[in-house]
């Protein structure tokens, strides 16, 4: 029944991108734990807190899910979504 389903027939394939406020971010890796595609990994650098903040390791991956958003607990996270 749903054999021909695949983004030849028009499905827009949607792409994300996770953006951190650094200044904000305590470093707890929750949001790095909730990606399923690994876009989100601890920074070697710190913040002016002196946490190592998330960031965006490999951001073509996002698919915009918004996981890492709604697991956050300091509400650092923005995710922005586009059709491709």
């Amino acid at each position: 029944m749903y054999e021909n389903c695949n983004n030849s027939l028009g499905m827009a394939k949607i792409k994300g991108a996770a953006v951190v406020d650094i200044d904000r971010c305590k470093g707890c890796a929750v949001c790095v734990a909730a990606c399923p595609f690994d876009v989100l990994a601890l920074a070697r650098e710190v913040n002016a807190k002196g946490y190592h903040y998330s960031s965006a390791a490999h951001p073509d991956a996002c698919t915009g899910c918004t996981n890492c958003a709604v697991v956050c607990p300091d509400s650092c996270i923005t995710v922005y979504r586009q059709k491709e």
